[in-house]
């Protein structure tokens, strides 16, 4: 691991205006997953700036009937929440299926959204790889890609994004609300925090030097059947293959959010309106200009199949 210089912010705005400071400089809380890729020279920031004791940590009822989860909020914590169990079912289940015990007690809701890809040429360092080097290339391509992309993609980058808790709130219709460098605020809706690679597969998120996540916002309860479902190669501890976020409502109607297979969670309202006439009709909407290799072709039938599974205990619970 590289030196860095270490502080403790002593509010929002002053780790925001620490950040602006130095260029590469990042906001660290659990550390589960940037201490890793520091230890693996990916990540070689030159300054680390403690955000834990800056009182974001809360969760909150807002006034239109929502909750409001403060960044700092630890996932073991937001998953036991019984407002978020009762209400929010959907986000509760994909949070448990996510990691072990031990690192959902360390790992928090806004580093949970900034998760960087398991792509494992992403990992190794002697392979070429845009999101580590921009215009390196993307030894993917033409690799082993059993794990990787299969729509969203683009010619510089096929990696998948790893969070099960951004499938939920992605099918929640989140925002992430955050702070800027300058002390102004925004709000950002899930929808579009996470980029898509495009030329660029280095921008992951809509996040601007300096920009700090302060919190994350639910919108009122949507009421329904809540399912999360994921298909992994081992039954604890592995990141999707296909995973699968439900809200099915008793006219049938619903939102459907998949993970395991673009750089982004991944939904299409157009393809929920095809809910009546079942999981084909639905996963080919998904995945319509979808680009499978040789190797994850098996995804297509997957998210199929996984659907069809999914909608099924949904209507059981029902």
């Amino acid at each position: 691991m590289r030196a860095f210089n270490y502080s403790r912010a002593d509010s929002p705005a002053a780790a925001a205006a620490q950040a602006a400071q130095t260029q590469g400089a990042r906001f660290i809380a659990g550390g589960t997953n940037l201490l890793d890729l520091m230890k693996l020279d990916i990540e070689t920031p030159p300054h680390l700036i403690d955000v834990n004791h800056l009182g974001l940590d809360g969760i909150e009822a807002t006034d239109d009937g929502g909750l409001r989860i403060g960044a700092l909020v630890r996932n073991t914590d937001l998953a036991a929440d019984p407002r978020v169990r009762k209400d929010y079912g959907l986000l509760s289940r994909a949070l448990l299926a996510g990691a072990s015990g031990q690192l959902r007690n360390m790992a928090t809701t806004a580093g949970n959204l900034l998760q960087r890809t398991r792509c494992p040429y992403f990992y190794d360092t002697n392979q070429a790889c845009n999101k580590r080097n921009p215009g390196s290339g993307c030894a993917a391509i033409g690799g082993v890609t059993r794990q990787l992309g299969i729509i969203g993609v683009s010619d510089a980058c096929i990696a998948t994004h790893p969070s099960d808790m951004a499938i939920a709130l992605r099918t929640l219709d989140a925002q992430i609300e955050t702070l800027q460098p300058d002390g102004s605020t925004r709000r950002i809706a899930m929808a579009d925090f996470h980029s898509l690679p495009g030329s660029t597969p280095h921008i992951e998120t809509a996040l601007t030097p300096g920009e700090l996540i302060t919190g994350v916002t639910l919108p009122a309860p949507v009421g329904g059947t809540h399912v999360y479902h994921k298909v992994r190669d081992r039954s604890s501890y592995a990141f999707a293959l296909v995973s699968v976020g439900l809200i099915l409502q008793k006219d049938g109607s619903g939102r459907i959010a998949v993970g395991g297979i673009a750089p982004k969670p991944w939904r299409v309202e157009a393809a929920e309106a095809l809910l009546p006439q079942g999981a084909k009709a639905v996963s080919a909407r998904l995945l319509d200009g979808a680009t499978p290799t040789h190797d994850n072709q098996f995804k297509v039938t997957l998210v199929e199949r996984t659907l069809a599974s999914v909608l099924a205990q949904a209507r059981d619970e029902a």
